[in-house]
């Protein structure tokens, strides 16, 4: 169906063979120009007529310009001019439309302006090119489908706007900075317990350096103490323990018919044997007789001793045997009164007999015989020739009398005297 843009009329001839422009809305002062307002039912001039207002025209969401010039016919000759900026589409008068509309037409029959296609428009003042509007866009391009190319003279769809996205959740921001929040919290409680525990540490660690100073200083003590108590304990008599040390010394001596002890002394002997002491009296017969033989008996055992050098005045023998034995250590210095002292022999020739006491005095050198110590040990005959031990096991004399008639005098003659005349000790 061919429809016309706006309200206008078709041309029609009047008597007098004039034609008359179908009457419209224009642009200017709103008139056309050479009609008069007074005269009806003939052609009024255009510049006393106002032209055609522009259609309103309500553009579909994202379409392109939709609106173009009203055309009222054929001829180009007869344009109707320009709408002037401002104007809109006048309003359907009736059921049936414009009454400047003609019956058969869509305007007559209330079509909207605004679906109207496009077409040649009329010549009119204020129009360049003529009185012909530049050329405009099809009002409406359409798409089949979203994505299929536009097509001329439909509206193009426009895509929907985007979804609004749903607000984040704060939550799990919120839980994060709180879980950063605690783990500060106990990584901080955990550096002062560690820097306490460091203080605790280091005081006690000096604690214990100050305590392991004073355990040292007491440990030093005590071994000196202990160092003294062993001095004292071994300056302690126990004449078991001299009993113990001095008995593998210590020999029975038989010269002849007589008998007597003798022990050990000093460093071994040239050629490997063992000298011994005794007293001069024990082997003076046997000395006298020419003889130099003697034994030496200990648990059953016999070996045989040579007599070697005899001094008469001290009474005092040197002895020598093959077999080795330990010597007994002598003492450097000379003993004291009411030092405890133990005697070993073999009385009455019982052999490692064993009695103790102490020293009563130190008697000097009278008439034919030399110094003497005086000790109140039980002594008989057959301990002559033995040992006088002091506490350190050291020998202090050799026992060589008891004064008759008398209890507790016994007689000694000093080690050193025996070292000095025999260079064997």
């Amino acid at each position: 169906m061919k429809m016309t843009n706006g309200c206008s009329r078709p041309r029609e001839t009047t008597g007098k063979g004039k034609t008359i422009m179908a009457v419209g809305f224009g642009s200017g002062d709103g008139r056309p120009e050479g009609v008069e307002p007074d005269d009806v039912g003939r052609a009024t001039p255009a510049a006393d007529r106002p032209g055609p207002l522009p259609p309103r025209i309500e553009p579909h969401p994202g379409a392109g310009p939709t609106w173009s010039g009203p055309t009222g016919g054929t001829d180009p000759s007869q344009t109707v001019p320009a709408p002037r900026a401002g104007w809109s589409a006048p309003p359907n008068t009736g059921q049936w439309g414009s009454p400047h509309a003609p019956h058969g037409t869509a305007a007559a029959y209330g079509a909207p302006a605004a679906y109207q296609p496009a077409g040649p428009s009329y010549p009119g003042p204020g129009l360049p090119n003529g009185g012909y509007p530049p050329p405009s866009a099809p009002p409406f391009a359409t798409a089949g489908h979203p994505g299929a190319p536009a097509q001329p003279g439909w509206p193009t769809p426009v895509a929907p706007p985007p979804p609004a996205r749903p607000a984040r959740r704060r939550w799990p921001a919120l839980l994060a900075t709180f879980a950063v929040v605690v783990l500060g919290a106990v990584a901080g409680v955990q550096a002062y317990q560690l820097d306490r525990l460091g203080d605790r540490l280091a005081d006690t660690d000096r604690r214990l350096a100050q305590a392991q100073d004073g355990d040292g200083t007491r440990l030093d003590g005590l071994e000196k103490r202990a160092e003294t108590l062993e001095k004292q304990a071994g300056a302690a008599f126990n004449p078991e323990a001299v009993a113990s040390a001095v008995l593998p010394s210590v020999f029975r001596v038989r010269a002849g018919e007589f008998t007597g002890t003798a022990f050990a002394v000093g460093k071994p002997a040239n050629g490997g044997g063992t000298n011994l002491f005794t007293n001069f009296h024990v082997v003076e017969a046997v000395w006298d007789g020419g003889g130099r033989q003697v034994f030496l008996e200990r648990t059953g055992q016999r070996f045989p001793a040579t007599i070697i050098k005899v001094d008469k005045a001290n009474d005092v023998a040197q002895l020598r045997t093959s077999g080795k034995f330990t010597g007994l250590v002598t003492a450097p210095s000379a003993v004291k009164s009411g030092q405890q002292i133990v005697v070993v022999g073999a009385p009455l020739g019982l052999e490692d007999s064993v009695t103790t006491g102490v020293v009563s005095a130190l008697r000097t050198a009278q008439g034919n015989s030399g110094p003497a110590i005086q000790f109140d040990a039980p002594i008989n005959p057959g301990n002559s020739g033995g040992p006088v031990i002091n506490g350190s096991k050291q020998v202090v004399g050799i026992a060589t009398a008891k004064a008759r008639d008398a209890e507790g005098i016994g007689l000694a003659v000093p080690i050193k005297v025996a070292c000095d005349g025999f260079k064997i000790c």
